[in-house]
């Protein structure tokens, strides 16, 4: 093979084979690297048509890419194919087929009338050790008189068999990619289940009582009543910001593209410009942490601020982000308000949402701290160890 055209022919070359095995493994979704497979593989064999099925358990495919015909011809086209002809075999025998006509072939079993017209053909299986992970094809190579095509060569195939193992591991990658979202989802799903039955529901219990306790006094004891319900407002009040602060632990995006010093600064910065209390961050050599540990710290940060601002009546909340000798870090969420009797506290019932924040440290090896008193306000510290 010789170097790449320089005015628009079919790539080809070493450098045109390195370019499409790198675009296959900077996908990471299936549906992206299945149609980047099927772009590379007709650019660097110069063929007319090129597709890739990936099969379902049923005799059909659960994917299907093409290139090559437009979106229009492709919908005249009409369903997905079933496994048989030329594709079962590949799918179920395992080995690469080449035709010089696949029209001619006593498998072929015909198309559909839209569909366009191949002679020459070269198919190849996309394998992952045994299992067959899809079908990768080829029609019509460029080159040659419209009525007699050269064919795809020995060459041809050879290049596609080394397509098709690298497809097999950018496949299996996004695969997996797939797989880990959809599980972090899920424990994300169990984890914010776990935060609204601990919190929301305690609150929404206390809300039940409260309401039963001002419809037996109302009667008998108006003033007792009135109490009580403004005890209800404050619960439902509670009772929505416990809602809203789990709806926000939704989307934490910012962690993932920016990095936890960039997005405690950020979140601060807001948090100071809407409450009247002087919020700070300052960060003391601390740069890239394990990705679990920032996202413990994010919410930690997050939870601590949310008490200090709605609670402390404090006139500023100082957030400190620094290095441990031994390379962690550690987060101190300080303010100046009231305070409270840690013990207190615990007996109430009321937690602070410090049971949360326990579990998050645990949960990444870490350990948390609350130093607090009445009129001394309170200091929240996380440290996680170092790598």
């Amino acid at each position: 093979m010789t170097g790449s055209t320089p005015h628009g022919g079919p790539p080809s070359g070493l450098a045109a084979v390195s370019t499409a095995l790198l675009a296959m493994s900077r996908r990471l979704e299936v549906r992206d690297v299945l149609r980047t497979i099927v772009v590379s593989a007709r650019e660097l064999l110069d063929a007319e048509y090129a597709a890739l099925g990936v099969p379902d358990d049923h005799g059909g495919f659960a994917q299907f890419v093409v290139d090559g015909i437009s979106p229009e011809q492709w919908r005249r086209i009409g369903p997905l194919p079933r496994q048989h002809g030329i594709l079962a075999a590949m799918l179920h025998e395992g080995g690469p087929e080449r035709l010089a006509d696949v029209r001619q072939d006593p498998r072929f079993e015909g198309w559909p009338a839209a569909h366009p017209e191949m002679s020459d053909f070269l198919g190849m299986p996309v394998r992952d050790g045994e299992e067959t992970l899809g079908a990768l094809f080829l029609a019509n190579k460029r080159g040659g008189s419209p009525g007699g095509r050269e064919g795809f060569t020995d060459e041809d195939q050879e290049l596609l068999s080394l397509l098709a193992q690298h497809a097999a591991i950018a496949l299996t990658n996004a695969h997996l990619y797939e797989r880990s979202r959809e599980l972090t989802i899920a424990e994300e799903r169990s984890r914010l289940a776990h935060e609204l039955h601990d919190a929301v529901s305690q609150k929404l219990f206390s809300l039940r009582l409260t309401a039963q306790a001002a419809a037996a006094l109302v009667d008998r004891d108006p003033a007792r009543a009135k109490d009580e319900l403004q005890q209800v407002a404050a619960l439902a009040a509670e009772a929505a910001d416990e809602l809203r602060a789990a709806v926000t632990e939704l989307r934490p995006a910012a962690l993932d593209e920016d990095g936890l010093v960039a997005t405690l600064r950020t979140h601060v910065h807001v948090l100071d410009r809407a409450h009247t209390a002087h919020v700070t961050f300052t960060c003391e050599g601390v740069r890239a942490l394990p990705a679990t540990q920032e996202e413990a710290l994010l919410r930690v940060a997050q939870e601590a601020l949310h008490n200090a601002l709605r609670h402390s009546e404090g006139d500023r909340v100082e957030v400190t982000l620094a290095r441990t000798p031994a390379g962690g870090a550690v987060l101190t969420v300080l303010d100046t308000g009231k305070g409270f009797d840690p013990q207190v506290v615990r007996r109430a019932g009321r937690h602070l949402g410090l049971v949360s924040m326990r579990d998050r440290a645990s949960g990444v090896g870490g350990r948390l701290t609350v130093h607090s008193e009445p009129g001394r306000g309170t200091t929240i510290e996380m440290e996680v160890p170092g790598g």
